[in-house]
C-alpha cells in the first residue's frame, strides 16, 4: 500500500518552475545544432549516408552508460553547490567546449582525419548533454508536489521547444537574412553553420546558469519531511546497486519501455535520414553531392522544419497537461504519437518543400508529448529516494530503440532501399503509429486522476 507523503511540498509558483527549468533552453539549443546539422557536418567530412546511422550511436551508447550513473550520483550527493545543480554545471561547460570544436574538426586534420575528428566531438557532446539533462528531470520530481508535476515536464518541454527553435533556425537566419556563406569549400563546414555552433555554446552556459543561481535545493533533512519512509530493502551499495533498481523497476516503467522504444526508434531515423531524404527526394540532390547549393538549401530548410516542429511542441506542451487532465496521461500520450506517425509517413508524398511545414505540425504534437508524458506516468510510479537513478535507467528505453537503429538503419537503407533514405522516414512514421497503440496497454494506479 503506497504511504502519504508526511508533508506537502509547497507549491513554486510558474516563474519558480521556469527558473527551474531554464537550462533546459540552453541544452536543448545545442541539441538542436546537433540533431540538424551533425548528418551534414559528417557528411561534408567525408561520411556516407548509409553510415550515417553509426556515426550517430555516439548519442546513444553515451547516454545508456551516462545517465544511470550521474543519476545514481545526483541522488547521492549533497554539498554547498546542491544536489542535482552540479552535475548539470559541468555537463553545460563540456557541451560548450564540444559545441566550438565541432564544425571546426577540418582545422585538426594534421592529427586525423576530419571525419574522426567530427565523430568523437559528437560523442563527447552527446555524453556533456546527458551529464547535463538527465539531473533536469529529476530536480522537477524533487521540486515539485505531484499535482505540478505535470505542469512542470511540460513547461521543460516549452522550453525545449523553445530553444529547440533557435538553435534550429540560427544557421538559416544566418545565411538567409544576416548574409553570412551557406556554402564552403569541398571538406569545409559553412561559416552559417560554425557562428551557429559559437551562439549555442554561450547560450547554453548562460541559461545553465541562470537555473544554478535562481534555484534552491531541498537539503536531504527537509526532503526527508515531504516523502514517508520507504521500506527498506537488502540491495547492493555502491553504484552497482544501479543493476539491482533494473531488475526492480516498477511495471509501469516496463510498459512504458515498449512506447518508448518505438517512440525513439522512430525520432533516431528521423534525425539521421531527414536532411538526405529530403535532399535526395524532394530537391533531387545526387547522393554524394554535399557542396552544391542544392544540398545546402535542403540541409538549412531541414534545420528550418526541425525549428517548426519544436515551435509547435513548445505551444501544445501549454495545452497538454489540459488534455491529460480532461481525458488521460495514456490518451493524451497515444493521439500524439498518431499525429507524429501521420507527420513522417506525409513526407514521403510531398514534392514542394514549402509543404513540409504541414508535416512538421504533426510531428510538433508527438515530439511536445514524448519529452513530458512518459516521465509525469513514470514520476509517480518510482520512489522518491530513487528519483535519480530511476530517471537515468529509464533514459535505456530511450537509447536502446536508437542503438538498434543506429547499427541496423544505415545497412537497411543501403541494402533493401538502394540508398533512397525516404523509406527510412516512412519506417519512423509506422513506429510512431506503433508507439500510440502500446500506450493504451500501460498500467498506472494514477492514470484516472492526472494533474
Amino acid at each position: 500500500m503506497e504511504k502519504s507523503p508526511v508533508a506537502l511540498k509547497p507549491r513554486l509558483s510558474a516563474i519558480q518552475i521556469f527558473n527551474l527549468s531554464a537550462g533546459f533552453f540552453g541544452i536543448q539549443f545545442g541539441f538542436a545544432l546537433q540533431n540538424g546539422n551533425a548528418s551534414r557536418i559528417l557528411q561534408t567530412f567525408g561520411a556516407d549516408v548509409e553510415h550515417l546511422s553509426l556515426f550517430w550511436l555516439a548519442a546513444p551508447l553515451t547516454g545508456m552508460i551516462v545517465q544511470p550513473i550521474i543519476g545514481y550520483y545526483s541522488d547521492q550527493t549533497w554539498n554547498r553547490f546542491g544536489r542535482r545543480r552540479p552535475f548539470f554545471l559541468v555537463g553545460a561547460i563540456l557541451t560548450a567546449i564540444a559545441l566550438i570544436l565541432m564544425p571546426n574538426s577540418a582545422a585538426l586534420a594534421d592529427y586525423m582525419p576530419p571525419i574522426i575528428i567530427g565523430a568523437g566531438m559528437l560523442m563527447i557532446m552527446d555524453a556533456s548533454i546527458n551529464v547535463a539533462m538527465e539531473p533536469f528531470r529529476a530536480l522537477v520530481a524533487d521540486k515539485l508536489p505531484e499535482s505540478q508535476r505535470s505542469f512542470g515536464f511540460s513547461m521543460q518541454t516549452f522550453l525545449i521547444g523553445a530553444g529547440a527553435i533557435s538553435g534550429s533556425w540560427l544557421p538559416y537566419i544566418f545565411s538567409e537574412y544576416l548574409g553570412v556563406s551557406k556554402i564552403a569549400e569541398a571538406g569545409q563546414v559553412p561559416h552559417n553553420v560554425v557562428y551557429s555552433f559559437y551562439a549555442g555554446a554561450a547560450i547554453l552556459l548562460v541559461t545553465i546558469l541562470w537555473t544554478v543561481l535562481t534555484t534552491k535545493e531541498y537539503p536531504p533533512e527537509e526532503m526527508a519531511l515531504y516523502h514517508a519512509a520507504e521500506p527498506e530493502q537488502e540491495e547492493a551499495k555502491g553504484i552497482m546497486s544501479i543493476f539491482t533498481d533494473f531488475s526492480r523497476m516498477p511495471l509501469t516503467m516496463k510498459q512504458l519501455g515498449l512506447v518508448q522504444f518505438f517512440s525513439w526508434f522512430a525520432l533516431f531515423s528521423m534525425w539521421v535520414f531527414t536532411t538526405p531524404a529530403i535532399a535526395q527526394h524532394i530537391y533531387k540532390v545526387i547522393p554524394g553531392d554535399t557542396s552544391s547549393v542544392e544540398f545546402a538549401d535542403a540541409g538549412n530548410w531541414v534545420s528550418f522544419l526541425f525549428g517548426v516542429y519544436n515551435g509547435v511542441s513548445a505551444i501544445y506542451a501549454l495545452i497538454l497537461p489540459t488534455i491529460a487532465r480532461l481525458t488521460s496521461r495514456k490518451i493524451a500520450h497515444a493521439f500524439s504519437l498518431v499525429a507524429g506517425g501521420i507527420g513522417l509517413l506525409s513526407i514521403y508524398f510531398i514534392s514542394n518543400p514549402d509543404h513540409l511545414l504541414y508535416s512538421m505540425i504533426g510531428i510538433g504534437l508527438a515530439w511536445g508529448s514524448i519529452l513530458s508524458m512518459p516521465y509525469a506516468i513514470l514520476s509517480s510510479a518510482i520512489p522518491a529516494r530513487k528519483m535519480g537513478v530511476y530517471m537515468g535507467i529509464f533514459n535505456f528505453f530511450i537509447t536502446m530503440p536508437q542503438i538498434v537503429n543506429g547499427i541496423f538503419g544505415g545497412m537497411i537503407v543501403k541494402r533493401f532501399y538502394n540508398g533512397e533514405a525516404i523509406y527510412a522516414i516512412v519506417i519512423a512514421g509506422i513506429f510512431m503509429l506503433l508507439g500510440a497503440v502500446s500506450v493504451l496497454y500501460i498500467r498506472t494506479e494514477r492514470e484516472k486522476t492526472p494533474n
